[in-house]
């Protein structure tokens, strides 16, 4: 008798699913502080922290103004830069975030 192959085609729908179900996005926001410096606090969509992920601002031109890491409170806090700017949260592949400096709420 031959065994039903339906439940062997099942298998990688079914390790596909359990990949997505424990999937995260990161998550980036920035505001600009009374002192005119800029905050940035990131984590990911399932409660994790962003300690020591990588966060840059570059300008236009993609030039590195600002080179760091989220701290132990998974925060970031840098001077404003004089010129347009965007600030790179980088978790790794499909985990980056870009906020343009021009979206940053005072």
């Amino acid at each position: 008798m031959k065994k039903p192959l339906l439940p062997l085609a099942l298998v990688p729908a079914a390790l596909a699913i359990a990949a997505v179900a424990h999937a995260h996005n990161a998550i980036c926001s920035c505001f600009e502080n009374e002192d005119s410096s800029i905050t940035c606090e990131g984590g990911f969509s399932d409660g994790a922290k962003a300690v020591g992920v990588p966060i840059q601002v570059v300008d236009a031109a993609g030039k590195v103004l600002v080179d760091g890491a989220m701290d132990k409170t998974s925060s970031f806090k840098f001077a404003k830069p004089k010129v347009p700017f965007r600030v790179k949260f980088n978790a790794g592949e499909g985990h980056i975030v870009t906020i343009d400096g021009r979206d940053i709420e005072k």
